[in-house]
């Protein structure tokens, strides 16, 4: 009669185990039913898993999880007569496991939908006939790697209200994402690297956004589509990046970037000047000095350097509040200067913290002094703003 159950492979007798579990089982409806099965068992077959998702079904259970790791054999096969449960709210499907949707499915109840690592027999086609049968889903996270197969991924559901995209496949050099999604509050899309072309088409509700790591093309494709947004998290490559013509996001009021990328500076300088209505600014470096130099990119010697804009942004002189940076790095002077230049302008400015590694070596302790005289000496555009620091 228990409501929720949860199996783990963890022996040969899993097969027989799990399958008089759920048939003895009595209670009127199945909550939830969780299943972790690793390629170790050998005695669980493709008809197994099949009759046990059918016993769910009839329990009307409301939320299913299914996890496969098979690293010798062929993936299962979830076939579109399995996606007709209309219980179910919350469905995950992770790793080995094929997905075949010829046609529309019914899953009117669902809301979340997680779909991680898995493969899809058709080009777009299994996903598009799948989330078509989902006129209620609120929730969608796709996990994508180089097994996926697939070089588009067209997303088309209107009540759609948080997505969260991560790729990690190698890409199509013409391969593209496209979405619709009128309701859309939250957006995560990372490591979208290999595909050039990413459209978000309709999406006026978006509250928040959060892009990390994908092609060049794809920023500037996004970038112009998170006008609606009201905070912004941006990890993007800089190098030769535009924002596309007349974006500007008046409805932003926080936007955090991330600075460990060669010439971050242009990003910000371009958010600064299309963000007049800017409160909070968040910089983060999640690199150490000795990252960036295992990586290849020495600061000081990167050739163009950061210079400050013809005119002030809007939001300094009349918007930003707080001022974050976290971990930054006073060895580099062009963080210095980007930091002396907000204090200096942002003339509405009520505190300023900086976030600053722990002095490991004495020697760092003269040249930490040293910052903490230079930004204590720089004249701030607003008299009431507190300067703070922090150590990690």
């Amino acid at each position: 009669m228990v409501p929720r159950l949860e199996f783990v492979s963890t022996s040969e007798r899993f097969a027989k185990n799990v399958g008089r579990s759920l048939l003895s089982h009595k209670a009127p409806v199945l909550e939830s039913l969780h299943m972790k099965i690793r390629n170790e068992c050998d005695d669980i077959y493709l008809g197994d898993i099949g009759a046990w998702i059918g016993i769910a079904f009839a329990r009307h259970v409301r939320e299913f999880v299914l996890d496969v790791y098979n690293s010798f054999g062929e993936p299962l096969l979830f076939l579109s007569s399995l996606f007709c449960c209309d219980t179910l709210v919350t469905l995950k499907l992770k790793k080995s496991i094929y997905i075949d949707v010829p046609c529309p499915v019914s899953m009117k109840s669902l809301r979340i939908l997680h779909l991680e690592s898995v493969t899809y027999c058709k080009d777009n086609e299994s996903i598009c006939n799948l989330l078509s049968g989902c006129p209620n889903l609120e929730e969608l996270v796709v996990h994508r790697g180089d097994s996926s197969y697939g070089k588009n991924f067209v997303i088309v559901v209107p009540s759609l209200k948080r997505l969260s995209i991560n790729d990690s496949a190698s890409g199509w050099s013409d391969g593209r994402y496209v979405i619709n999604a009128p309701c859309l509050e939250y957006l995560k899309i990372e490591r979208l690297k290999g595909y050039e072309i990413c459209l978000i088409e309709n999406v006026p509700e978006l509250v928040e956004a959060n892009i990390r790591d994908v092609s060049k093309t794809s920023s500037e494709n996004i970038l112009g589509s998170l006008k609606s947004a009201k905070r912004l998290s941006l990890d993007l490559s800089t190098f030769e990046i535009k924002c596309p013509s007349g974006a500007i996001f008046y409805q932003l009021v926080c936007l955090e970037m991330y600075t460990h990328r060669a010439k971050w500076w242009n990003l910000l300088t371009l958010m600064l000047d299309s963000s007049p209505k800017l409160q909070v600014l968040k910089l983060v470096d999640c690199w150490s000095h000795e990252q960036h130099l295992d990586y290849g990119w020495n600061p000081y010697l990167v050739g163009e350097k950061w210079s400050e804009p013809k005119y002030v942004p809007q939001c300094l002189l009349s918007h930003l509040e707080a001022f974050v940076w976290t971990r930054c790095d006073w060895r580099k002077e062009e963080e210095r200067k980007v930091a002396a230049y907000i204090l200096r302008n942002a003339i509405r400015l009520k505190k300023a913290t900086f976030s600053i590694r722990p002095i490991e070596k004495l020697k760092e302790l003269e040249k930490r002094l040293e910052m903490l005289k230079v930004l204590n000496g720089v004249v701030r555009g607003s008299n009431s703003c507190q300067l703070v620091f922090e150590f990690e």
